[in-house]
């Protein structure tokens, strides 16, 4: 504790002799100072924007002005559907406005039941349980179904919350280099006969858009006997023929034993879930924590979800819209001069690589100037310590729009020297 924070009542405790005694904080020294400069700067905060009011999936208010929204994940325009907003006040009057409890507890409400089933009917699977976030998802299936003794093979840029389900589980886990078939399978080669194995991908990684070789990775995991588990978050209502994610596209549903995906994308709400065919996964609901101790989603969350997912079911229109708005901004911005994540368009994020952070910030406030909100990424949470400008789309997006968005990444880009 520093000396500005004792008070009267808490006396600052004396360190012994020879202990050094050290704000926890500290480690987080560099980042505040890194923060604070970009402010000193005179650069508004790019991780502290607030909406003032929503007007659509694609526009809101910020800073007093109707902005274009390109940094959402609100991949299927779903959060303004009059349909789901309907199933939301409608079980806000029947239920209430939420469990009080977790799922093996009084947490099951007919609602729950009701969005696991749209799930299975959704992916063609046999069972679906449902978290109350999509990282809580990849929290509690990881580290329950591999534990000490077992193996996890996983692509270095997985999301936070794989990486944490692997430290809950206390299993050995084995980074390969990013979509690396050579490495993951020399990886797979090592581990000891007989030992309980599970390699962990993704469809699309978020902070570049790219999409994993589902087919040839789940082949050999498959190959070395090893369980495969796909988060279809960035995918899933999106990519493949029914929107079932990268793992449809590719032909290879059928042989992956785990598919984990969220509400947070293109359902429009909040949540996670996971679908698997596994004859015993229903023991998952006894045995996972994050499951058991955690309350369950609100009724009105998971009408919504349960009412988003049955519409993705038919929404082959929405997919091809999508589709056409990130091959003609990729196209564009490449047109533009900008270095992009991706050669091609692989999902509906394009990744615009900055020079560093100070020049990613100053185009990031330049964008929201010119009335358009992109994501500001930056290291540790991309990969190569690249700064990036994330765009992501949505199938609301008007042709018109994306011409406009292109129009302000010119802007922008020359007016902090980018391009």
């Amino acid at each position: 504790m520093s000396e500005s924070a004792a008070t009267p009542d808490r006396p600052q405790p004396m360190a012994d002799a020879g202990h050094n005694s050290q704000d926890l904080f500290s480690k987080f020294d560099p980042l505040i100072k890194q923060r604070k400069d970009l402010l000193d700067s005179g650069l508004e905060d790019p991780f502290g924007l607030v909406m003032e009011r929503v007007l659509s999936p694609v526009t809101a208010v910020c800073n007093g002005r109707e902005t274009i929204l390109l940094g959402t994940y609100n991949y299927m325009g779903m959060t303004f559907d009059p349909e789901v907003i309907e199933a939301g006040k409608n079980a806000l009057d029947d239920f209430g406005s939420g469990t009080t409890g977790s799922r093996v507890l009084n947490g099951t409400y007919v609602g729950h039941k009701e969005v696991e089933k749209a799930l299975c009917e959704f992916y063609a699977m046999d069972h679906a349980m449902v978290f109350s976030t999509g990282y809580q998802a990849n929290l509690g299936i990881i580290s329950t179904i591999a534990g000490k003794g077992d193996y996890i093979v996983l692509d270095i840029d997985s999301h936070a919350s794989i990486w944490d389900g692997c430290a809950l589980g206390n299993a050995e886990v084995v980074p390969f280099k990013h979509n690396d078939l050579d490495a993951m399978e020399k990886r797979l080669r090592r581990i000891p006969e007989g030992a309980g194995k599970l390699v962990v991908l993704e469809g699309v990684y978020s902070m570049l858009g790219d999409i994993a070789p589902l087919k040839e990775m789940i082949a050999v995991a498959k190959k070395y006997d090893a369980m495969v588990l796909v988060d279809e978050a960035h995918s899933m209502g999106f990519i493949g023929p029914n929107g079932r994610g990268v793992a449809e596209e590719q032909g290879v549903l059928d042989d992956v034993d785990f598919v984990i995906g969220t509400f947070s994308k293109s359902v429009g709400t909040v949540g996670g879930f996971c679908v698997s065919n596994h004859p015993k996964f229903e023991i998952m609901r006894l045995v996972c924590r994050p499951y058991v101790f955690t309350a369950s989603l609100p009724p009105s969350v998971v009408a919504t979800a349960a009412t988003s997912i049955r519409k993705l079911m038919d929404a082959g229109d929405k997919r091809t819209h999508l589709w056409e708005n990130s091959k003609r901004l990729h196209a564009g911005l490449k047109g533009l001069g900008f270095q992009l994540g991706t050669d091609e368009p692989q999902s509906a994020i394009i990744a615009v690589i900055m020079p560093d952070l100070e020049r990613g910030a100053a185009m990031w406030e330049a964008l929201l100037k010119e009335g358009l909100y992109v994501n500001l990424a930056r290291p540790p949470a991309t990969p190569a310590n690249m700064t990036l400008l994330r765009c992501s789309l949505c199938a609301e997006h008007s042709e018109e729009q994306v011409g406009q968005i292109l129009t302000m990444f010119e802007a922008a880009g020359k007016a902090v020297e980018i391009i």
